[in-house]
């Protein structure tokens, strides 16, 4: 079997390399700064956890690497105009939305758009940096470099956030996993319920959008499709050209998780649709030290990712699953009480979602 080397050494690719060693599969995740001689590069399937990246000796010889699997498609994806671009050339619905150019554009923006208008940057943001809600009297407040560099959506009043994890295979087949409903706070994904039985008109709306755009760019691997609930519809908010945050349940709540699920596409071995048997619960530590107590709960699994302890920085994630929705709530319930308060709000919500 052919190594994977992974372009990105954060936790993403570590979750990948860890998916790999059951399989036999030797996967290498490396920094953009990392040196090609010291890699099997040439003989190696390449991947990548990250959209963007800087140019470097490293990325120089990727860049014509035959087997970068998805190459071109991570600058069209990682830039939102272009993003945005493919979904409308797709037809699937999205938040209204246009560049924003100069400061002159805001009365028109705000008659088209409404009240409050979502201004995000091109490139680079992620756990809601590089993004500012305004109203009217509010624009003076925004940097002058994010004109050009920005575009402008339409605040969306959603009655909740979901996410598709799928993945497509060489010769064009597709699975995916229950929708997972996914609680943000201050941008950054709190906690997330993915549910075995999920609501099927929704279900099937998000495949159908997920496989056009998978389709149409000819993806192979694990794709991720950020949605919100809006009545009856999803309205696809981002995309992710990689595993995602919101996909960690799959490690402990599936019988294939996401990461090995990627490697199976890209090294074309076999991809059946993944069973999910039980519903399932990921608690993201954010800015959290670990605690081993938690793993007093028998539910509990904790992914640790070795990264310096800061504020607002995802250094861990914990995984429950029981087929039982009252044993998991339970469980909730007692991990609650040892996290610290801020966690208080997602717990809650997780339980809400499984009653």
């Amino acid at each position: 079997m052919k190594p994977v080397c992974v372009l990105g050494n954060g936790q993403l690719g570590r979750m990948l390399r860890q998916a790999g060693e059951p399989l036999g599969i030797a996967v290498f995740p490396v920094g953009t700064d990392g040196q090609p001689e010291s890699l099997p590069i040439q003989q190696s399937v390449v991947t990548a956890e990250i959209e963007r990246w800087p140019e470097t000796a490293l990325t120089r010889q990727l860049a014509s690497h035959r087997a970068f699997v998805n190459r071109d498609i991570f600058p069209r994806l990682a830039d939102r105009l272009t993003q945005k671009q493919l979904l409308d050339e797709l037809g699937l619905a999205t938040a209204p939305w246009q560049l924003l150019k100069d400061e002159t554009e805001w009365p028109q923006i705000f008659s088209r758009l409404g009240e409050l208008a979502i201004v995000k940057r091109r490139t680079g943001g992620y756990d809601g940096r590089g993004q500012w809600c305004l109203q009217a009297d509010q624009t003076a407040s925004l940097p002058a470099e994010c004109y050009a560099n920005c575009i402008v959506e339409q605040g969306i009043d959603f009655s909740g956030e979901v996410s598709l994890i799928g993945a497509r295979a060489y010769d064009g087949s597709t699975v995916f996993y229950p929708l997972t409903h996914n609680l943000h706070e201050e941008g950054i994904l709190r906690t997330s319920v993915a549910l075995p039985q999920p609501d099927e008109r929704l279900q099937h709306q998000a495949e159908r959008m997920l496989s056009a755009i998978m389709n149409k760019l000819s993806y192979v691997g694990v794709m991720a499709m950020e949605c919100f609930v809006v009545a009856d519809r999803l309205l696809i908010n981002e995309l992710a050209p990689r595993v995602h945050n919101s996909g960690h349940w799959t490690q402990n709540g599936a019988s294939i998780s996401q990461f090995e699920l990627h490697l199976r596409a890209i090294l074309d071995l076999p991809l059946p649709t993944p069973v999910v048997s039980s519903p399932a619960v990921m608690v993201n530590l954010i800015g959290t030290d670990r605690d081993y107590q938690w793993l007093d709960l028998p539910l509990v699994h904790l992914h640790w990712y070795e990264k310096e302890v800061r504020p607002a920085r995802k250094v861990g994630h914990l995984n429950l699953s029981h087929p039982d929705a009252m044993t998991l709530n339970l469980t909730l319930k007692a991990l609650q009480s040892m996290l610290p308060q801020e966690y208080a709000t997602g717990i809650s919500w997780a339980i809400s979602q499984l009653v």
